[in-house]
């Protein structure tokens, strides 16, 4: 079952398109549903998705196809149209039309721009000697591209034993939440409950092994008590000044 808002911006994504043959901008998304940043419209379309109402599109920054659409109750439809506004034309900070029998398909070089996400960032995490890693009240202007489904948060990277996999001091560090990894991924582990760093996760036998990706460092092996998991690498995001 959706809840309000989701159910109100499928509706809003599926009548735009069947409109201009193009999906609303997430700024248009943004004010139809009276939200108060884009980032709430990102969460909403995860949450879509993660109930196979939409998805993103393959190799299309930012595309969305809607899957199915839900019953829609006659003063939902009234509301929707009304936020809706006059037609607009087809812009470069657009979603891909959808492509079902329940929406109107449109063309396959319909695709979005460059929109931008909001999330938070939690201060500093080593990627070398662990440090503690602090939770901080400011936000971090994310594209959306780089950003798949679930809840994100970023840190800024210190230090250099992932140069190797091409994170450098500096870049921040694009993480989705979760508590389970594989072997091989990206993690952010925390360790004793007190300082957190950036490594490949491994299991070795018994213990927990943290790699670096750089041949200066060695692995750090932990018992699984003392190592907890708290998301996964999404992306990168590189400033140059």
């Amino acid at each position: 079952m959706l809840t309000r808002k989701q159910h109100e911006l499928v509706c809003f994504i599926n009548d735009r398109l069947a409109e201009t043959g193009v999906s609303p901008s997430f700024e248009e998304m943004k004010d139809a549903l009276d939200l108060k940043s884009k980032s709430g419209v990102h969460r909403l379309i995860s949450a879509l998705e993660e109930r196979n109402f939409i998805r993103r599109l393959p190799n299309r920054a930012r595309a969305l196809e809607v899957l199915r659409m839900p019953e829609r109750p006659e003063s939902a439809t009234g509301q929707m149209a009304a936020k809706s506004g006059p037609k607009v034309a087809a812009s470069a900070d657009t979603v891909s039309a959808p492509n079902t029998a329940s929406a109107t398909p449109a063309s396959p070089d319909r695709i979005a721009a460059n929109d931008v996400v909001e999330i938070p960032l939690h201060g500093r995490i080593a990627a070398g000697v662990p440090i503690e890693a602090f939770e901080g009240s400011s936000m971090l202007a994310v594209p959306a591209a780089l950003l798949g489904t679930g809840e994100h948060y970023a840190l800024e990277v210190s230090g250099d034993s992932m140069v190797e996999a091409g994170i450098l001091d500096g870049d921040y560090a694009l993480i989705r939440r979760t508590e389970i990894a594989r072997d091989g991924e990206i993690v952010v582990a925390l360790i004793e409950d007190s300082e957190a760093t950036l490594k490949y996760f491994r299991r070795e036998g018994a213990m927990v092994r943290l790699d670096p990706a750089n041949r200066a460092y060695d692995p750090q092996r932990y018992a699984p008590a003392q190592v907890r998991v708290q998301g996964k690498l999404s992306g990168i995001l590189r400033r140059y000044d």
